[in-house]
């Protein structure tokens, strides 16, 4: 203990007069970072306020509070409370684990501006050094306002004048009692003692925060006593914008920011700014629409993106319903089972390994011998067959199970484990015959690639949010490389797109519907759609030249539903689709010279004088059936009957 405390005075002695010659630390500048849309207008402005506010601008309650509760000797120690710091020592040796901190105001403030949140003692010593040079460089008075200017308050909000507004809609200098308790009591858990994120924990914490005010005599014991946070009102909002799911597109471009090999240390140093991809109308409209038709669902949640398909752009993202009550982000981390909206890749394949829209397997209950004397019995929806063959194009339509377990066979499970490959989805997916239902779990994101490789006619490309990155000097450190490759024939993409494009057909109609039938009222234009459904996932996913978008609901523990949800899920992407695409024409696919047409019975694959059930079919040319031209219904005939 003696050497321990001669070595702390060598230490103590030698960095004060360091700290003396050398050059002043900046802790005015509190990590900004920019981020802006891609109209180039500032959406969010992180690790800082808006406007930095001086200390005279901050309530004195939110003063009092904030050095009662985290550093009630501030105006008194030089940088670190030995006493206190002596105190947590010998309390975690007792515990045999850390259950008391130490830090000091300067402290937390140079951990936050300069260092990582790590427990090394590297780390420590640096945190000891730049407390001292502050603490020589500045006065007390302006390391407590730059730490209330810099601090995390949750939800996105740092400082006390982004917070004041977020939560109460009040500037700093205008907060009651209470509200100003509430708001000291947030930054040692943001995610957690917040109130909009968790009521019940901000009372609890504000309660201990009150308790310190009155042992430090900055309340008196009648104030004390009739503090009442249960009735506090929250206004829960951004003056800038009021998107409770932007933050996940925030989120999103931070993960992108360190896959970009752009450090925390680097973003933090401030200044950085960083242009997205994102678009706010798409992004008002997706959180809308999720809003508006997920009404009193309970703790389902949702997980969306919207992707230009021809570049790759994330133009819009949520990854849950409410970024304030959970900060996990569905859509970059989680990994869900597709289901069914696995099939498009599969039916890809079988285009592409010589069957064609119209080839038929019999759809009836099967039970599959699989290999060492197991066996595999798919069920189709509601356990309804059509017990007779029927076409791919029923098949997709109907989104038919055996017929997909048929087909996967039938190519071998090798080969849909390669077009997922061979289209940029990166999961290690097994190659099982149930693969062709979904039963593989992949991340929204990593499944947005294989899919825009589907809507870009089959060149593959990474998918982004940044696209161009400046210092504050404003010169360019990262700009987005766009880099595109053929992995897929267009003319089979083509025809697969087409057939996607029948899940909303009328004429579909046999042993059961099409599968997105019940949205096609609502839909102004063409779209190839891919329906899933799991016992604890819903999937739609569906594209034009212009847009693509992705939505999965379901429970983050896996639960399986209790009531269906397919509604919302399909309307959640009706709606938005619809909303984002008007206003521009009708963008379909231009049909390759390479493919033909002819209209045949939708189930059967027949020549049909019935024109309800009359379907264009699509083939590479040289693989359509062998059928007389008198017997064909033309594209045009077939329009004016629909006018008719």
């Amino acid at each position: 203990m003696l050497f321990g405390f001669l070595a702390f005075i060598v230490f103590y002695v030698g960095i004060n007069i360091y700290a003396m010659i050398t050059p002043k630390l900046n802790i005015t500048n509190n990590g900004t970072y920019y981020l802006y849309d891609n109209k180039d207008n500032l959406v969010y402005q992180g690790s800082s306020t808006s406007s930095w506010v001086s200390l005279d601008e901050i309530d004195e309650k939110l003063i009092n509070a904030v050095i009662s509760i985290e550093d009630k000797k501030f105006y008194k120690h030089h940088g670190f409370d030995i006493p206190r710091i002596a105190k947590a020592m010998l309390s975690n040796i007792q515990n045999g684990y850390i259950v008391q901190g130490a830090s000091t105001i300067t402290q937390q403030l140079v951990k936050y501006l300069y260092l990582d949140f790590g427990k090394t003692w590297k780390r420590k010593i640096e945190e000891a050094f730049l407390t001292t040079i502050a603490e020589m460089q500045y006065d007390k008075d302006e390391i407590l306002e730059a730490y209330l200017n810099t601090i995390n308050y949750g939800n996105g909000n740092y400082g006390v004048s982004n917070a004041s507004h977020y939560y109460f809609n009040k500037d700093a200098n205008d907060l009651t009692m209470e509200e100003a308790i509430i708001l000291a009591g947030i930054p040692k858990s943001p995610n957690k003692f917040n109130p909009v994120s968790n009521k019940e924990e901000c009372i609890s914490r504000a309660k201990i925060v009150a308790k310190a005010l009155y042992n430090n005599e900055f309340i008196d014991k009648d104030t004390y006593d009739n503090l009442d946070f249960e009735n506090v009102a929250i206004y829960g909002k951004s003056d800038e914008n009021n998107l409770q799911m932007l933050m996940y597109y925030q989120d999103a471009v931070y993960k992108e920011l360190e896959d970009l090999g752009i450090s925390k240390s680097i973003l933090e140093t401030g200044g950085l700014k960083i242009y997205t991809n994102l678009d706010m109308n798409k992004q008002t409209s997706l959180e809308k629409n999720i809003l508006n038709n997920m009404q009193d669902v309970g703790d389902l949640q949702v997980a969306s993106v919207i992707v230009d398909p021809e570049t790759g752009k994330i133009e819009a993202l949520t990854g849950g319903l409410d970024y304030g009550k959970s900060q996990y982000n569905r859509a970059t981390e989680s990994k869900r089972q597709v289901g069914s909206t696995m099939k498009s890749f599969l039916y890809y394949s079988a285009l592409e390994n010589n069957l064609v829209s119209s080839s038929k397997f019999k759809s009836e209950y099967t039970v599959f011998n699989i290999s060492n004397k197991q066996s595999y019995s798919p069920t189709n929806y509601n356990d309804k067959y059509a017990n007779k063959d029927i076409t791919m194009a029923a098949a997709i339509a109907f989104s038919d199970n055996v017929f997909a377990v048929k087909t996967n066979l039938f190519l071998g499970t090798d080969t849909l484990v390669e077009t997922a490959k061979r289209v940029g989805i990166k999961e290690e997916l097994q190659p099982l015959p149930s693969l062709a239902l979904g039963t593989g779990e992949i991340n929204i994101l990593d499944y947005a690639t294989g899919y825009a490789t589907l809507a870009s006619g089959g060149y593959k490309k990474d998918l982004y949010l940044i696209r161009k990155i400046e210092d504050p000097e404003g010169n360019v450190i990262y700009t987005k490389e766009n880099k595109k490759s053929l992995v897929l024939n267009p003319n089979y993409v083509y025809i697969l797109n087409e057939l996607l494009s029948n899940t909303t057909s009328s004429a579909f109609k046999d042993y059961t519907s099409a599968t997105a039938s019940t949205i096609a009222s609502k839909l102004s234009r063409k779209y190839a759609i891919k329906t899933g459904t799991t016992a604890t996932d819903y999937w739609t996913v569906g594209y034009n030249k212009d847009d693509l978008m992705l939505v999965w609901l379901g429970y983050d523990n896996n639960r399986e539903f209790t009531k269906g949800f397919s509604a919302v899920n399909k309307n959640i992407w009706a709606d938005t689709m619809e909303e984002i695409q008007s206003g521009i024409e009708d963008n379909w696919y231009e049909t390759p010279n390479d493919v033909v047409g002819i209209i045949l019975d939708s189930v059967t694959g027949e020549v049909t004088k019935d024109q309800s059930r009359a379907i264009m079919f699509y083939y590479l040319k040289g693989s359509e059936p062998n059928i007389s031209k008198a017997q064909i219904v033309t594209k045009e005939e077939q329009d004016e009957k629909n006018k008719e």
